[in-house]
C-alpha cells in the first residue's frame, strides 16, 4: 500500500516539473520575441494570409515596433535579424548562422539578412581566460606557456590567445583557444527553448513536419555540443591530417595534444596571409586563380572521398601559407557522409556536368530522398529545368549557391523531406563557393568539381571499385555466418520464453493493474495542460521567429 500510494506523488511532481519547464520555455521564447520586435523585426507580409497565432502576435508587437521605430529608422533593414540575434546572445548567433543555410525554410531575403550574422563577440577577461587554462591544464599559467598573449579573436563559443611554449630550448608560437567560461549551460538553457518550440510546430502545424524542425535542432544541438568539447576539435584536425595525406596546396596545423584538454585546444600558431586579403597575396606574388580552384576542389575531395569535411570554410578560417598553400583553422563544425551521401554527391555533380538528368533523378529515388510515388521522368525534368540554363551561362553567372536554392524550391513540390546529414554539406558548398569566387570570379564550378566527381565515379562504380565492394561484401558475410550460431541460440531462446508465456498467461496482480489506471488517468490530465499551455505557446513561438512558420 505505501508503494501504491508513492505512485500518483511522483507522478504529481513529474507533471509539475514539466509544467514549470514550459512555462520557464515560453518566457525565454517571449523575451526572445520582444527583443526581435524591439528591433523592428516581423517576418509576416502584410497581406499574406498566416495561421492565426502568427497574425495575432505581428498585432501584439506593434506597438513595441511603433515605440522602437525612430531609433530602428536610421539603420538598415536588411541587418535587423542579424542584429537581434546578435543581442540575444551566442546561442542565437547559432541558430541564425544556423538558418542562413536553410534555403529550403526561409526566404531568399531572410537568408541574405542571416548572411551578415558575424560570429564575433567582445572577449572576456585575462583573468578568466588564466582560471579556465589553468583548471582544465593543471599548474600555473606560466608553468605551461613561456608567454600567453591577449585575445586575437572572440567569437560566441571561445577566443584565441597567441602564446610561446619553450620545449628542449626552442621556443614555438601556438594559438591558444579557450572556451567561454559557462557557455555550456547558457547553451543547453537556450537549446531546451529551441526543442520545446521546434515539438510544438511539429505537433500543431502539420504542413511545417515535412521541414523536420525537431530534427533541424538537433542537428544545431549535436554541432554545438561538439565545438564545446575541444578534444574532438583536436581529433577532427588530426583525423584530417592522416585522410589528406600528401594531397597539394591544403594543409592543417599540428595539434599540441600535451596542452589540450576540453576546455583548452592549443595548436601551431599559422604565419600566414587571410586569404580575404588579396592585395597582400598579391604582393606575395600568389596567383589567386590556383588559390580558388585549391580551395574548392579540396572542399570536394575532403566531402566525397574521404566523407569528411571541414564544414565552416569560410574567408575568415583560411590562411595561405609562405609556400602557397591553403591552411584551415577552425575544426568545431565538421561535416561526415556515409557512403550513400557520398554517392549521392558524386552522382549529382556528375550527372549535372554530363546533361545525364535522368541518372541524377534516379539517385535522389534511390537515395529514399524523393518518394516513390513521384515519376522519376518528371523529377527529371525539374533537374532539367535546373540544369540546361547552368551550361547556357558564362562562368562568372554559374553558381552553387543559386543551384541548391533552385532545388530547395522543389523540395515541397516533390514531397522531399529535410535530410539533417545533408545539412552541413548544403551550408559549406555554398560558403566554398564564396570563399572561391572571390579569388576569382570567373571560377566555373563544374569544371571546377568534374575531375572530382569523374575520379569519384571512376574509383567506385568502375572496375576496381566493382571489385572492392565485392571483397567488402565477402567479409560481411562471412562475419554475419559467424554470428548465426549466437543468433539461433538467442532464437530458441526467445522461442522458449514466448510458449511459457503461450501456456501460462500474462499474469498482473490487482495492485500493478490499479497502478495502471492511475497513471493513464493522470497521463490524460497531462494531455489536457499540454493542450493549453500549447495554444499559448504557438503564439509566443511566432514572436521568436524561428524562421519556420512564415512561408505558410
Amino acid at each position: 500500500m505505501p508503494q501504491s500510494a508513492a505512485l500518483p506523488r511522483r507522478g504529481g511532481a513529474s507533471t509539475a516539473s514539466r509544467m514549470a519547464s514550459s512555462l520557464t520555455n515560453l518566457l525565454r521564447l517571449a523575451r526572445a520575441g520582444i527583443t526581435l520586435s524591439q528591433h523592428g523585426v516581423s517576418f509576416v507580409p502584410r497581406g499574406q494570409k498566416v495561421p492565426f497565432a502568427l497574425s495575432l502576435a505581428r498585432w501584439a508587437t506593434l506597438p513595441i515596433r511603433l515605440v522602437m521605430w525612430p531609433w530602428n529608422a536610421g539603420k538598415g533593414n536588411d541587418t535587423r535579424i542579424s542584429r537581434a540575434l546578435a543581442s540575444l546572445g551566442p546561442s542565437y548567433i547559432k541558430l541564425g548562422q544556423f538558418l542562413a543555410t536553410r534555403g529550403d525554410i526561409l526566404t531568399p531575403e531572410l537568408a541574405h539578412d542571416l548572411c551578415h550574422l558575424q560570429d564575433k563577440l567582445p572577449p572576456f577577461s585575462m583573468e578568466d581566460a588564466r582560471a579556465v587554462v589553468e583548471e582544465s591544464l593543471g599548474g600555473r599559467l606560466e608553468d605551461l606557456f613561456a608567454e600567453f598573449g591577449p585575445p586575437v579573436a572572440a567569437a560566441s563559443i571561445a577566443q584565441v590567445h597567441k602564446a610561446v611554449v619553450v620545449e628542449d630550448g626552442k621556443r614555438r608560437t601556438v594559438a591558444v583557444k579557450v572556451l567561454r567560461p559557462s557557455v555550456e549551460r547558457r547553451f543547453k538553457r537556450d537549446l531546451d527553448s529551441f526543442f520545446f518550440a521546434a515539438r510544438l510546430i511539429e505537433r500543431f502545424h502539420a504542413p511545417s513536419r515535412r521541414l523536420r524542425p525537431v530534427a533541424v535542432v538537433e542537428n544545431l544541438a549535436r554541432t554545438t555540443e561538439l565545438e564545446m568539447d575541444l578534444r574532438l576539435e583536436a581529433a577532427a584536425m588530426s583525423e584530417m591530417a592522416e585522410n589528406i595525406g600528401a594531397d597539394e596546396g591544403f594543409r592543417i596545423p599540428a595539434v599540441d595534444w600535451k596542452r589540450t584538454a576540453k576546455r583548452v585546444l592549443t595548436t601551431e600558431w599559422v604565419d600566414g596571409v587571410p586569404i580575404a586579403d588579396k592585395a597582400r597575396l598579391l604582393s606575395a606574388e600568389h596567383d589567386l586563380k590556383r588559390l580558388g580552384l585549391i580551395v574548392l576542389r579540396s572542399f570536394l575531395t575532403h566531402a566525397m572521398r574521404d566523407g569528411y569535411f571541414h564544414a565552416d570554410m569560410h574567408q575568415g578560417n583560411l590562411f595561405v601559407d609562405e609556400s602557397g598553400k591553403v591552411v584551415a583553422v577552425d575544426f568545431g563544425i565538421m561535416g561526415r557522409l556515409g557512403a550513400r551521401e557520398q554517392r549521392f554527391l558524386a552522382e549529382i555533380l556528375h550527372g549535372l556536368i554530363t546533361r545525364d538528368y535522368v541518372r541524377a533523378a534516379e539517385v535522389h529515388f534511390w537515395a529514399g530522398y524523393v518518394p516513390p510515388h513521384h515519376p522519376v521522368s518528371v523529377f527529371a525534368q525539374a533537374l532539367r529545368a535546373i540544369g540546361e540554363p547552368i551550361h547556357g551561362r558564362t562562368a562568372n553567372e554559374i553558381s552553387m549557391a543559386d543551384l541548391l536554392g533552385q532545388l530547395f524550391a522543389y523540395t515541397e513540390v516533390f514531397d522531399m523531406e529535410t535530410r539533417p546529414e545533408l545539412i552541413l554539406l548544403q551550408k559549406s558548398m555554398v560558403i566554398v563557393e564564396g570563399v572561391a569566387r572571390g579569388l576569382d570570379p570567373s571560377l566555373n564550378m563544374w569544371v571546377a568539381a568534374e575531375p572530382v566527381a569523374k575520379a569519384w565515379m571512376e574509383k567506385n562504380l568502375g572496375i576496381a571499385g566493382t571489385l572492392r565492394q565485392a571483397g567488402e561484401g565477402a567479409t560481411t558475410l562471412a562475419k554475419t555466418l559467424a554470428e548465426v550460431p549466437g543468433l539461433l541460440a538467442e532464437a530458441e531462446r526467445a522461442a522458449t520464453g514466448f510458449v511459457g508465456m503461450a501456456r501460462n498467461g500474462v499474469r498482473l496482480d490487482p495492485e500493478t493493474v490499479a497502478s495502471i489506471a492511475r497513471e493513464n488517468r493522470r497521463q490524460d490530465r497531462w494531455r489536457a495542460a499540454a493542450l493549453w499551455i500549447g495554444a499559448a505557446a504557438l503564439v509566443v513561438i511566432a514572436l521568436v521567429e524561428l524562421g519556420i512558420l512564415h512561408r505558410l
